[in-house]
């Protein structure tokens, strides 16, 4: 089998075009093309007044020797990789039963993957099984009461449950493990499309069926599912020459877990975690993060900017957008987790603070388009000494904006037109923002640092150029978005273990080793990998990416 890339047709293209494609590219008769499938989908959409659809393709030929070598040297056509995932190993009757604390994307694929080996792992998560703590969150949403260990942060399925349920990433990829992500997705009930699409999405109802799929999977190969407990110490012993192991870890109802290996999969929000872990003695170090609010728009007026006279038509769905502006001040504003036809919504993990966040269907069918609209930040120059101190800064902006929004899980919001006008909003304009249980018209300065606000004035214009009244004055800023990325990365080797700690295995967002389901998924293959081969005493010969 080959595959042929870069097939470009017309937007509107009849479904013979593509065969017809195909023959005229290799140049070939009709008999000669066996079959054919479509590996990857997209649209080129630089030119609105001509888009395109641009296709590869797997095809079986008559002679396909014949054919890779009249077109040798030629990239647009190769061997169909082998893109099936193969385990590192089977696991021996007796061996020790890892452990996975967390049920997010990360600790999910950990689980899986170890599952699917024979480990039979225990998996920890300290919050609900999904539908109930889907149940939590909806609380804070309409009657704005946050459930501190059942929220957008905390449960089954992680933050990703509750976002656009994007499945693309920019990480290097060359095992296909994100290939195996998407396609245990399918088993577990998402459409079969986003193996080819090439932004691929899924939507948060769907990922709740998935999530309980997968769970069930796991179970059924061994695995064992503790909701309901969180981890509060880790039990750290210390051998020969001052070297360190994890031996166990104690949990929140004082029992103890004695664990050798343990997948580290918590998210980028458990702030009790890391200072544990810190006051332990782990390894962390702060890494950079950013920080900012979330941007509307009517989705209309998105498509209209990116697809013209072809906006809302059914191959394209809802515009998408990414947009970034180096600041004169030194600082990068861009945008993030550009949700399309979804809604802003309530993030928050503690009690006094709010955060934003967003999500939408896989419909993408609301009316707004939202953004995370956010600036760098980095530790040496925002939030230096204590690798903790991101949090910290996290914390302060987040309480500020719980006061700034009425002190009611409220989010504070601002006009485009008045932040640029540098004035406080006193009502909602054209665009009803989306957040609940509601928001509060205010100026954002007083839950933003000086230099965010700085930047956004410089940046929306900017922007505006770019989207048409992506910068119109009655779109709206809801504050704040602080859980862009984890503030800390607990470091590892390259047998993906703790840098200082033997048998803690930091995995996914928390870590800051991900950014998103699908790359935290693939790092809990690698995680699962490494763990399996520690337990059989096996070297891991891949860096820790």
């Amino acid at each position: 089998m080959l595959r042929l890339s870069e097939l470009k047709l017309p937007l509107d293209h009849a479904p013979e075009a593509l065969r017809e494609a195909i023959l005229a590219r290799l140049g070939i008769g009709d008999t000669e093309l066996l079959d054919w499938t479509i590996a990857r989908r997209a649209h080129d959409a630089r030119r609105r007044s001509a888009i395109l659809m641009v296709y590869s393709v797997d095809v079986t030929l008559a002679d396909e020797a014949a054919v890779l070598a009249r077109f040798a040297g030629q990239p647009r056509l190769r061997v169909t990789p082998d893109d099936r995932y193969v385990p590192v190993a089977t696991a021996p009757a007796g061996v020790p039963r890892p452990v996975v604390i967390g049920a997010g994307p990360c600790g999910l694929f950990a689980g899986l993957i170890l599952a699917q080996m024979g480990f039979r792992p225990i998996i920890l998560e300290r919050g609900k099984v999904v539908r109930e703590r889907t149940k939590d969150t909806w609380g804070l949403w309409r009657r704005g009461v946050l459930e501190p260990e059942s929220n957008v942060q905390y449960g089954e399925g992680g933050a990703g449950t509750f976002s656009d349920g994007k499945l693309y990433s920019q990480i290097k990829d060359p095992r296909f493990l994100g290939r195996k992500v998407l396609t245990e997705f399918v088993k577990a009930g998402a459409p079969p499309e986003i193996l080819t699409e090439a932004h691929p999405h899924i939507g948060t109802f769907r990922l709740v069926t998935m999530v309980e799929a997968m769970r069930q999977t796991i179970k059924d190969l061994g695995g064992e599912y503790r909701f309901g407990t969180r981890v509060e110490d880790f039990e750290v012993e210390r051998g020969p020459g001052g070297a360190r192991r994890l031996r166990g870890l104690h949990l929140h109802d004082g029992s103890f877990l004695e664990a050798d290996h343990v997948v580290l999969a918590v998210g980028h929000s458990a702030r009790d975690t890391f200072a544990r872990l810190h006051a332990r003695g782990v390894h962390i170090e702060a890494k950079p993060f950013s920080i900012g609010v979330r941007i509307e728009h009517p989705q209309s007026w998105v498509d209209e900017a990116r697809f013209g006279a072809c906006a809302r038509h059914p191959d394209l769905g809802a515009a998408a957008y990414s947009l970034s502006h180096h600041c004169t001040n030194g600082r990068t504003v861009y945008s993030f987790c550009m949700c399309p036809g979804g809604r802003v919504v309530a993030a928050a993990s503690e009690p006094g603070r709010v955060v934003t966040n967003g999500m939408s269907q896989y419909s993408r069918a609301e009316f707004n388009a939202n953004s995370g609209l956010v600036v760098g930040i980095e530790p040496e120059r925002d939030y230096p000494g204590d690798p903790l101190a991101g949090i910290e800064l996290q914390r302060h902006w987040e309480s500020l904006a719980f006061v700034a929004g009425g002190s009611n899980y409220n989010a504070p919001v601002q006009l485009v037109g008045d932040l640029l006008a540098g004035r406080a909003s006193t009502a909602l304009g054209a665009v009803t923002p989306s957040y609940k249980p509601g928001v509060t018209p205010t100026d954002l300065s007083a839950c933003l640092p000086d230099f965010v606000m700085e930047s956004f004035r410089e940046a929306l214009p900017a922007f505006g150029r770019q989207i048409a009244r992506y910068d119109h004055p009655e779109a709206t800023l809801t504050g704040v978005e602080t859980r862009t990325s984890s503030p800390i990365r607990i470091t590892r080797g390259r047998d993906f273990q703790s840098l200082n700690t033997q048998g803690l295995f930091p995995a996914g967002e928390g870590a800051g080793y991900a950014g998103g389901i699908l790359s935290a998924g693939v790092d809990g293959i690698k995680i699962a990998e490494a763990v399996a081969r520690a337990i059989l005493g096996e070297d891991v010969v891949e860096r820790a990416a």
